[in-house]
């Protein structure tokens, strides 16, 4: 029998809510259970355990959105209209929690930055990925070029991010996530392809990521070192059938 080292859950309490607009909910947490957790987090990730009204627990991925000394940002898109029809357990306690309430939180887990040094970076995301573009356009060098497009399900969704004067932002709104896989892929592939060492960083839906990974791996030839990218979520499946799709194809590339 193999075991992990893996600590045990941390229970934070909810400090506050807030609308950073229509579709995305902000929820602070801290409280006694913070202490120890490691500083400088922004950008990785973090695993809530959210009770279901059967009693069970779902498991769910976050990004750390801003971390300050006593409290963490975790920002959730609130997916109440998505193709498969229905909101999800997070999206469900992220509108009705309230402060003083707890949860049980795993992690962190490891970030995934935009590496120093690229002629250009190209980003790709829904509004899953929102979070972890923010934070990583918010780290480059001020000299930094390239171009983030990001899906959101609304016009008030679109959240001017601070980023380089050299890296543009599109926004594309699509009401019901998951509809229009191909509308990512199609809005990088419009755009002339910049020139030098390029690195894309995509993260999004399932179908959307395939889309994606067509278009940087096997038609732009971007290899292992020069591009991130990965599925949030999938259409239709709650997050454990979804770790069964990606693992099946992964193992199918």
């Amino acid at each position: 029998m193999t075991t992990t080292n893996r600590p045990a859950p941390r229970v934070l309490t909810v400090l506050s809510t807030k609308q950073v607009s229509p579709n995305m909910r902000r929820i602070t947490l801290g409280g006694a259970g913070l202490i120890g957790f490691p500083f400088g987090q922004q950008g990785a990730y973090v695993k809530l355990r959210l009770p279901l009204p059967d009693g069970k627990i779902a498991v769910r991925t976050y990004t750390i959105r801003a971390q300050r000394k006593d409290a963490l940002d975790i920002d959730f898109a609130l997916h109440a209209e998505t193709a498969s029809g229905h909101a999800g357990p997070a999206t469900e306690w992220a509108l009705s929690v309230q402060p003083g309430a707890t949860i049980e939180v795993g992690g962190p887990g490891p970030a995934k930055p935009l590496p120093e040094g690229r002629d250009a970076y190209l980003i790709a995301g829904d509004m899953t990925a929102l979070p972890a573009i923010a934070v990583n356009l918010a780290a480059l060098p001020a000299d930094a070029q390239g171009h983030a497009v990001i899906e959101v399900m609304g016009e008030g969704d679109r959240i001017d991010l601070p980023r380089p004067a050299g890296v543009t932002l599109d926004y594309l709104v699509a009401p019901q996530p998951g509809l229009q896989p191909q509308a990512l892929a199609e809005a990088l592939a419009a755009r002339a392809w910049p020139q030098g060492d390029v690195y894309a960083w995509a993260a999004c839906e399932f179908s959307g990521m395939k889309a994606l990974r067509s278009l940087l791996r096997d038609e732009r030839g971007l290899g292992p070192d020069s591009l991130y990218i990965s599925s949030y979520w999938k259409s239709g499946l709650n997050e454990d059938a979804h770790k069964i799709a990606k693992r099946e194809d992964a193992q199918g590339q």
